[in-house]
């Protein structure tokens, strides 16, 4: 008995491609709501995401901006070329270097958006671009550490001057005027004064001027520091009965 003759197959239809994201409005992609084609590759999902650059020129600046919507690897390779160009070439003038700083953290925003973005389920017509070694492994983000370092010791290097401004003034003795009376928790040598009303029980001298740069019998010598110049010598003298 003869065997029936093969069965006839249909011939494949050829290849059409992923359509680009101008084939479908926004919001309608066949990829799900919201999610369109790349527009470098045609791989899908994709999403709209911007980038920014700047490049500081001395006295000129110019801001870069890459917008668009890219797949996950696209617009990681977008991201790391601008923001590895902008660490070199964005600090070169006064208003730049305070500019650049700005567009990095910017950027920081569309890389989480980028990083969001799964990856491509449907590629496209197009090899994706390739993303390259991250920021810090280029040669441009190693340069740019220089600027970064001091642009850190910039910003520490104010409060920190600050706090020891501060450490310094809080050593140092409070001034005493001529006239109010104080009391020494230290000792004649090692002084440790503080001004308190004269009719306080705890007034025990009454600070005076040096008369012909001598102080008077029974009067200490107040150390300099307490003098508001830190020079002038000021006398000591005991509060009797009649003063307090």
């Amino acid at each position: 008995m003869a065997a029936p003759p093969p069965y006839p197959q249909a011939p494949a239809p050829p290849y059409q491609g992923v359509p680009g994201p101008a084939a479908y409005p926004a919001g309608s992609s066949p990829y799900g709501a919201g999610q369109g084609a790349c527009q470098v590759c045609g791989a899908a999902p994709a999403g709209p995401v911007t980038v920014r650059g700047h490049q500081g020129m001395i006295v000129i600046m110019r801001s870069l901006r890459r917008q668009g919507v890219f797949c996950r690897p696209c617009g990681l390779a977008v991201f790391r070329d601008l923001q590895a160009n902008t660490l070199v070439a964005g600090w070169w003038g006064p208003l730049s270097a305070v500019v650049t700083p700005i567009v990095l953290l910017i950027n920081l925003g569309a890389l989480s958006r980028i990083r969001k973005l799964p990856e491509p389920v449907a590629f496209g017509p197009r090899p994706p671009l390739d993303p390259g070694r991250p920021v810090f492994r280029r040669p441009q983000g190693v340069v740019a550490l220089i600027p970064l370092a001091l642009l850190a010791l910039l910003v520490l290097a104010v409060p920190l001057l600050a706090i020891i401004g501060a450490a310094t003034d809080a050593g140092k003795p409070q001034p005493l005027t001529a006239g109010s009376c104080v009391h020494n928790d230290g000792t004649v040598t090692d002084q440790d004064l503080s001004a308190v009303p004269c009719d306080s029980s705890a007034a025990q001298y009454r600070v005076l001027y040096q008369s012909d740069d001598t102080c008077g019998p029974g009067d200490y010598l107040a150390d300099p520091g307490y003098s508001t110049d830190g020079v002038t010598v000021l006398c000591l003298r005991p509060l009797d009965a009649a003063d307090q």
